[in-house]
């Protein structure tokens, strides 16, 4: 139970903790608008879709003031890297940011859905109440303010009568205007953001995505109308709608029930939206900012499997093992940043990232980069860089554990690069202040020429282990995950061999996947005790195997063996 705490129930708190918050603000404001005497009159108009369309409205504007901060990357990143307001627990979620942010999207589309569904009905029935004939009390009601001295409950005020009537509110009230156009924001936001559409056409998800900006403008202004309307509290004291409601023939002709008066409620978004806006307001000023910091190119590697290498200089550029950087090349274009892990190690005087070759916009960058010509490139015709970063992920606190294990999946190895490099490093010069002791390291590729770039670099941890005694330090695996008959029928020939046929590692590469269970159960028996960190960067298939691993293999004694899972999330 312990360790499902630790991996998940901090988690589950802060989930439970928002659901709860999202339950209270839409029973509150239901019951603000469906019991007082305020609404009352408002209540005869347009039934119980007045409380459905405003508590959902309250919902809105609680996520809408969520939705920016967890894209606030350098106030996570300070947050994070701030020991005095931010335990490891607390770092463990602002890690999964991104899952968070996604969750108040789907929030915003579910409330959003209600709030539009329910004043659709507001619109009919103000429509019709206004047409209607005399007599009845919501046609009185709709003709209060067409007198001199009197005010307005039905914002409606013209004689048109539906559908026509319901398209002129939707196309000439503000907020008719302001609630298509948010609507129509959010839909293509949201639909666009699907992973499908993210891997295969990352440009349309980056500049839909941008569409936010009119999403939020819209919704400060969309209250500014004020058209759902209230008694005001001088008329309730003159007023008792629940007495004068029967006699609505009399009104202003009797002292006990004179003519009702109403005013709008005054717009209220922009109360729970300021703040976060200021906020990512001066995040886009700080990008801004280090966008135009000078970066140079210093070297351009390409590597087997569509793979290249940048190593980069810029003034002031500190980072931390396993952390990411955003990266733009207006050559290829003006507008959109890019993640990237960092590869290189904090030891270096450079730092590197190493691109995968899968889309237009990396497609162009290798271009850009020369790396499609076979002629040597020189430095000055290298495209211009902008960074921005870097920023703090869960690979960071792999040196607060004494035994991690690593698993990359394909090019999600990058993290690690980095995280192997500085262990190099480290124990190049002093690293008897380590508190790491032991590294289980697993890579997962389909194609045996992924693994060339990265061999180098176990190469020269494998024998730098071996020059200080230490060879037990590390521990790795490599799977190639997908081969043929002929491979596996030259994987066999030379399997003998003192090296690796593939990788030209002592260390035999494996054929399939790891049996998981397995693995976390040798583990678990070699650390008695300990605090294991798990660390992951590849798909979300993974990442739930592994999960549900570090919790089925941890005990529930406080003083046995737990697996922490951590998942790169940008």
């Amino acid at each position: 139970m312990g360790n499902w705490v630790e991996n998940e129930g901090l988690s589950i708190f802060v989930v439970l903790v928002w659901l709860g918050l999202n339950v209270f603000l839409f029973w509150w404001y239901y019951l603000v608008y469906d019991v007082p005497p305020k609404f009352f009159y408002t209540r005869v108009l347009l039934g119980r879709a007045l409380a459905l369309a405003r508590a959902p409205a309250a919902c809105l504007n609680f996520n809408c003031m969520l939705i920016l901060l967890p894209v606030c990357r350098n106030l996570l990143s300070f947050l994070r890297g701030s020991s005095a307001c931010c335990s490891t627990r607390i770092r463990r979620q602002l890690d999964r940011n991104l899952t968070f942010h996604k969750m108040v999207a789907w929030m915003i589309a579910l409330h959003t859905a209600i709030h539009t569904i329910a004043h659709l009905f507001n619109v009919e029935w103000s429509v019709q109440a206004r047409v209607e004939e005399k007599g009845t009390l919501a046609a009185v009601l709709s003709g209060l303010g067409d007198k001199p001295k009197e005010s307005y409950i039905n914002f409606y005020r013209q004689t048109i009568a539906n559908p026509i009537g319901g398209l002129y509110v939707a196309f000439t009230y503000l907020a008719g205007i302001t609630g298509v156009v948010i609507t129509l924001a959010l839909i293509l936001i949201i639909t666009s953001s699907t992973k499908t559409i993210r891997r295969s056409y990352f440009e349309v998800f980056w500049y839909t995505h941008h569409l936010f900006v009119i999403f939020f403008i819209g919704l400060v202004i969309h209250g500014a109308g004020r058209i759902v309307r209230g008694q005001t509290a001088e008329s309730l004291a003159e007023h008792n709608p629940e007495i004068c409601y029967k006699n609505f023939t009399l009104w202003g002709k009797s002292e006990a029930c004179p003519i009702p008066q109403f005013s709008g409620n005054p717009p209220m978004t922009w109360k729970w939206v300021v703040g976060p806006m200021f906020l990512y307001l001066c995040e886009r000023l700080v990008r801004f900012w280090r966008s135009q910091q000078k970066v140079v190119i210093t070297k351009v590697v390409i590597h087997p499997f569509k793979t290249i290498e940048l190593q980069m200089m810029k003034k002031g550029f500190k980072m931390e093992v396993g952390q990411y950087i955003f990266v733009k090349c207006p050559a290829v274009s003006k507008l959109e940043w890019h993640p990237f892990t960092l590869t290189s190690a904090p030891e270096e005087d450079y730092f590197s990232i190493h691109v995968r070759i899968v889309g237009d916009w990396t497609e162009g960058l290798f271009n850009a980069c020369g790396c499609d010509k076979q002629e040597f490139q020189e430095a000055w015709k290298l495209p211009k860089i902008a960074v921005d970063g870097p920023f703090g992920t869960a690979s960071e606190d792999v040196f607060s554990y004494e035994t991690v294990m690593l698993v990359g999946a394909g090019i999600g190895v990058t993290p690690f690069a980095s995280v192997l490099k500085s262990v190099w490093y480290k124990y190049c010069h002093d690293a008897t202040n380590l508190k790491l002791k032991k590294i289980y390291f697993y890579w997962l590729c389909r194609d045996t020429h992924a693994f060339e770039w990265f061999a180098d670099l176990l190469q020269s941890l494998e024998a730098q282990m071996q020059e200080r005694n230490n060879a037990e330090f590390l521990s790795y695996n490599i799977y190639l995950t997908g081969w043929d008959e002929t491979q596996a029928t030259h994987f066999a020939v030379h399997h003998e061999e003192e090296k690796d046929v593939i990788t030209g590692l002592k260390q035999k590469t494996l054929y399939g996947r790891p049996n998981w269970e397995n693995e976390f159960k040798t583990i678990a028996g070699k650390h008695p005790g300990s605090r294991i960190g798990v660390f992951l960067c590849g798909p979300e298939g993974l990442a739930d195997t592994l999960n549900k691993q570090s919790i089925s293999n941890s005990e529930a004694d406080p003083r046995g063996v737990h697996f922490i899972f951590n998942k790169e999330n940008f």
